[in-house]
């Protein structure tokens, strides 16, 4: 597929213009693989393709749920047209059951449940490591308006309960999830950027010793050819699970 100018290049991805229409643009997934601010790189050969079969995949779920996403279409395994948004500059973090930086900051936290799933606001900042932000403090620095705010909270549960939905029919638990919301052309707010494997902590049976995600990256001692394929098979075996979607 013909790609236009590139508008942005992030650690796993470049966003392209679309060749033909300006509301548009092309997302290409990357083989690149990052942890610890990017402190950690290495590269997996086909993970972008699995990456943006996942991210796919999730995308027409979402929009099948009528959830205001900014997803198109995926011509190709590596590339994913989408409306063209300005980004906020904002994770929304929603979490089902404590774990990773909310457990180190709440220890006590450990075997609770969150129902509804509890939802933070990260600033993403890599030089000062995406701190922590309220949503008072979104609303007086002029990121979103106080309905923004709200229709990110609304949205993003809306979000979390129905991956938790899908993956539940496959006897996975989704612990938390990480998304992102951008503004289209016509300054509509929807879901954007990617969610793939990166995205979320998923747990076949509830248990964290089976883990798929990300997280099995991040926790190697030592990072090696074996290690790369192993990240790289549970990759394909996330994209094939969400393909049954």
């Amino acid at each position: 597929m013909e790609l236009g100018a590139v508008i942005a290049e992030g650690k796993t991805k470049i966003v392209y213009a679309h060749p033909s229409d300006p509301d548009l643009a092309i997302l290409y997934h990357k083989d690149g693989i990052t942890a610890g601010d990017g402190a950690r790189r290495s590269i997996i050969e086909g993970k972008g393709a699995l990456a943006g079969q996942t991210t796919a995949n999730v995308f027409r779920l979402l929009n099948r749920a009528g959830i205001a996403t900014h997803f198109v279409d995926a011509p190709e395994p590596t590339l994913t047209i989408v409306r063209r948004c300005t980004m906020i500059p904002l994770e929304v973090v929603m979490r089902r059951l404590p774990a990773g930086s909310y457990l180190r900051r709440h220890p006590e936290a450990a075997g609770q449940r969150f129902d509804p799933p509890l939802i933070e606001f990260f600033l993403k900042d890599d030089a000062r490591h995406d701190p922590q932000i309220s949503p008072q403090e979104i609303m007086s620095q002029g990121i979103a308006s106080p309905a923004e705010v709200e229709q990110m909270i609304d949205t993003g549960r809306k979000v979390f309960l129905t991956l938790e939905a899908a993956w539940q029919q496959l006897d996975v638990t989704l612990v938390d999830l990480k998304i992102e919301f951008g503004r289209t052309v016509q300054g509509n707010l929807v879901v954007a950027d990617v969610i793939d494997n990166d995205s979320w902590r998923i747990w076949p049976g509830g248990d964290p010793d089976r883990m798929l995600d990300k997280q099995v990256y991040r926790n190697a001692q030592i990072v090696d050819d074996a290690l790369l394929a192993d990240v790289r098979a549970r990759y394909a075996l996330v994209a094939e699970l969400t393909g049954r979607w």
